[in-house]
Formats: structure tokens, C-alpha cells, sequence
């Protein structure tokens, strides 16, 4: 992906204009297991989007976190998938989403020593099987268990220790630090740089003054285009996805929104 192109988080209720090629957009985002149990038109469908657009993959259920063991044969199928349709890019949630099975939820990780350590070989092993760089995203969270040190030594020291990449999410940044009081722009400042492959932005709903909450079901706030604008000027600009998971807007709208993507990366070019 070149470092200013901008993405959108492919859903169904998008798959017509996709297939049409009326997404303002340079790449588009999927979920490998909303794709991989299906066969025949509608896999043609994603060959045909897959003509006129990049196409990268943000998995849900990989559970790097999880004390159950990988799932050998879904990293299989993911693999075969990546091929199948050219994907350089694999990117998943540095949280968890099963214990004896699935618990639909994107859990945190304790910000331990020892879960750094565990993450970090489980990590490897994810890269070795699928023969490329496993990409991490940082998550929103709403409670911190027994944490021996912050968030962000916690993201740089698994990345350190997975040698893997970076989905740097600015609104779970913005979000979180308004849920556990910090600086968001300390926060961006804190992290690689050379680790950052590309981030995601999106909408939340704002509960109450001290508590916010991670949608993907409304328009980005202008606070978190800013703290977009200020990571671009402090590690470069990287490619960025627009996340809308439902209460979807008219095309015309989400257009809008993925070029003032463009705009604010147009700004540090």
C-alpha cells in the first residue's frame, strides 16, 4: 500500500458499491472468516472487487491472547486465503476472543510481564505459519486487570517481543484515554514509528463525560481527525482505514469521510 492511500472496511451493505467501483477508496478491509466457509458467486463477487481495489485482511478470531492453543487449522485456512487472493496484509486485535471456545468479545490482555513473554512466542508462531508479518491492533478497553505497567509499554514491549507490526487505531487511542486518563498525544508520541503498517479510524459513542465507547457506528469526531493529523506529523503519514460497522450513512457521506482522510494526509506530504 502506498503511505497515503485510504481505505474502507468492506461490509455487506457496501459490496454493490464496491462492485461498482464508487468507493472513494484505494484498498478495502475484510474479515477472513466472514469470506472463508463460502464458495462459488460469492467468492466470485470478492475476485470481482478484488480487480478494482486492494484488498487487505483484519481477522477477529485469531485470540493471540488466549491460553487455549492456536487454532492450527484456521491459520491454515487464512493462509490459503491470503494466497488465493493476493493479501500482503494480516492484521488482528492484540486481545483476546476465546477460553474453551469462542466468547465473541475482544477481551484485553493483562498488562503483565508474563502475558508480554506468552503474546510474544505466539506471535512468532502465527508469523512462521503464515510465512509473513503478523500486524497488531491497539484496542479499546474498559477495565485493566492487575496491571504491572501502562498500555503503551504493554503494546511496545509485545511488539518488541513478536518482532511483529503495528494497526495503529487512533480513535481506541482517543477513546481509551479519555476511559483511563491519559494524554492521547503522549500516548502517539510513545510509539515505533518503523513499526506502524497502517491504522484505522472510526466513530464512537460518547455514554458519558468519563466513559466512551468503541462503535464503529457513527461519523469520526473532529477530535479524532486531529489526533489523526498529529500522528501523521509525528511518525509520517501511513495508510488509514475508515471503519463504519452499521448506522451506515449514504455513499456520498462515507466518500466524504475518506477524503477528508486524504486531505489531512495531503497536509504532511
Amino acid at each position: 500500500m502506498r503511505s497515503n492511500s485510504v481505505g474502507l472496511g468492506l461490509r455487506n451493505e457496501l459490496l454493490d458499491a464496491a462492485l461498482a467501483g464508487d468507493i472513494d477508496a484505494d484498498f478495502l478491509e475484510i474479515a477472513p472468516e466472514n469470506w472463508i466457509p463460502f464458495k462459488g458467486s460469492r467468492l466470485e463477487k470478492l475476485a470481482q472487487i478484488a480487480g478494482k481495489y486492494q484488498l487487505t485482511c483484519h481477522g477477529l478470531s485469531l485470540s493471540i491472547g488466549s491460553q487455549d492453543s492456536l487454532n492450527q487449522s484456521f491459520l491454515k485456512d487464512v493462509k490459503h486465503f491470503l494466497s488465493d487472493f493476493d493479501i500482503g496484509v494480516y492484521s488482528e486485535h492484540l486481545s483476546y476472543c476465546s477460553h474453551k471456545g469462542q466468547l465473541y468479545d475482544l477481551l484485553p490482555i493483562p498488562f503483565t510481564t508474563d502475558a508480554v513473554a506468552y503474546v510474544g512466542e505466539r506471535i512468532k508462531e502465527v508469523q512462521d505459519r503464515l510465512g509473513q508479518a503478523l500486524i497488531l491492533e491497539n484496542v479499546s478497553y474498559y477495565a485493566s486487570l492487575s496491571p504491572e505497567m501502562t498500555e503503551l509499554e504493554f503494546i511496545n514491549q509485545v511488539l518488541e517481543a513478536g518482532d511483529c507490526k503495528l494497526l495503529l487505531d487512533v480513535n481506541n487511542v482517543f477513546v481509551n484515554s479519555v476511559n483511563h486518563s491519559y494524554d492521547p498525544y503522549e500516548f502517539i508520541d510513545g510509539l515505533p514509528s518503523e513499526r506502524i503498517v497502517y491504522g484505522h479510524i472510526a466513530g464512537h459513542h460518547e455514554e458519558y463525560d468519563y466513559l466512551y465507547i468503541d462503535t464503529h457506528g457513527a461519523s469520526v469526531k473532529d477530535e479524532v481527525f486531529q489526533l489523526l493529523d498529529y500522528a501523521y506529523g509525528r511518525h509520517g503519514v501511513y495508510p488509514t482505514l475508515l471503519e463504519r460497522d452499521f448506522n451506515f450513512p449514504s455513499l456520498e457521506e462515507l466518500n466524504q469521510e475518506l477524503n477528508r482522510i486524504k486531505a489531512i494526509q495531503a497536509r504532511h506530504e
